[in-house]
């Protein structure tokens, strides 16, 4: 997308502490790096008792609630048979991989997330994040064939990677992509994916909201994200967000928002073009490129728009001249209301794209040509 937000900025919106991030891998158990403004779904820490939450809290009162029968047997068998023809297509992802110690040593580490089968064969749609650093891969099927990976390529910028499996055609049950354009708030969705090393798992909910932006591994900002409320722990990243009318995929699980670790409700998926465009490119064996402006931006203090908070130096950004302090209102005379709009609307451009950006500077609208750069890894 080109944009990003600075993490102080994102910080000080958040004075409850609310954060988003993915857990990363480190040895002997994960540990959490912010991404973005606040807990994210991400990969979970297999230790050596392979039970531990990467989360450690004090132990409250577990209240009992009498069990409540289903709201409609219809929905119920809907789900049912949504996950039937779903879960097969669901892998769990064993990461080994490897960390240095402060001391200059190496210490071994194993992590695990989730990832879906996308055609016959044998590639697998997961997070970045789940396989960055790995050393080996190994998934396992629902049937419990277990299989070695090997890794096609990743995108930072999308938290997006695919990995491929050399195994019968039997075992590859490729899920249906949807068009994540479509996506309203409201509509029944599920997750399946291995949160805390459960594989298999089915959550269900809505889509809670649409065209959220989160911050990508590389601290670039992914605009038009799906929120959901269906539970998301770690483990489940990569897993697929189904559409439960439809039974296609329209996302990426890939981050919560929490103020405890775990899941609030409040989870974020890669929407399933973006994800499809991605791995499209890296099967075929090219390079993900992204737009890119070079700016950090926040929404404008007052009024509308996405107030430029830096310019980076030699950036099209700079070589345009826009300046720190500018507020950029349109991107070719479409308006732009706010911060993510901006990301959305660069993120829909290419290298070498020419885009006219309307600005206020001290209460002057200017006029400004850019010509968009790629951005860098």
């Amino acid at each position: 997308m080109g944009v990003t937000r600075p993490q102080g900025e994102l910080n000080q919106m958040n004075p409850d502490s609310t954060f988003r991030r993915v857990l990363r891998r480190t040895a002997p158990v994960a540990a959490a790096a912010a991404i973005g403004a606040g807990a994210g779904a991400g990969v979970y820490a297999l230790t050596s008792g392979g039970s531990s939450s990467p989360s450690t809290q004090s132990a409250t009162p577990t209240a009992i609630v009498p069990a409540q029968p289903a709201s409609s047997t219809q929905t119920t068998s809907s789900l049912t048979s949504l996950y039937k023809s779903a879960s097969a297509g669901v892998v769990d992802i064993v990461v080994n991989g490897s960390s240095t110690t402060p001391l200059g040593g190496s210490q071994q580490s194993q992590a695990e997330g989730s990832g879906f089968v996308i055609d016959t064969k044998g590639d697998i749609v997961t997070n970045e994040h789940v396989v960055d650093g790995a050393n080996s891969i190994a998934v396992q099927f629902q049937s419990g064939k277990k299989a070695d990976a090997t890794l096609v390529g990743s995108d930072k910028s999308t938290d997006i990677a695919v990995i491929k499996v050399n195994v019968d055609a039997s075992l590859l049950h490729p899920l249906p992509l949807g068009d994540s354009t479509t996506t309203q708030p409201g509509q029944e969705v599920v997750a399946i994916g291995s949160p805390f090393g459960l594989p298999g798992t089915m959550t269900a909910g809505i889509v809670s909201a649409i065209n959220r932006t989160i911050q990508a591994p590389n601290n670039f900002s992914i605009a038009g994200t799906i929120q959901t409320d269906a539970a998301i722990n770690h483990g489940n990243s990569g897993g697929p967000l189904i559409d439960v009318a439809t039974g296609k995929v329209i996302g990426v699980n890939a981050q919560i928002e929490s103020d405890s670790g775990g899941n609030d409700g409040v989870g974020f998926a890669i929407p399933i073009n973006a994800a499809k465009n991605v791995a499209t490119t890296l099967i075929a064996g090219g390079k993900v490129q992204h737009a890119y402006l070079g700016v950090t931006i926040g929404d404008a203090t007052s009024g509308t728009g996405a107030q430029v908070r830096q310019v980076v130096s030699g950036s099209p950004a700079d070589k345009a001249g826009l300046q720190a302090g500018d507020v950029i209102t349109a991107v070719d005379d479409n308006t732009v209301s706010g911060a993510d709009e901006l990301t959305a609307a660069v993120g829909s451009r290419a290298p070498g794209d020419k885009v006219t950006l309307t600005v206020d500077r001290n209460g002057t609208t200017k006029t400004i040509t850019v010509t968009l750069g790629t951005r860098p890894s």
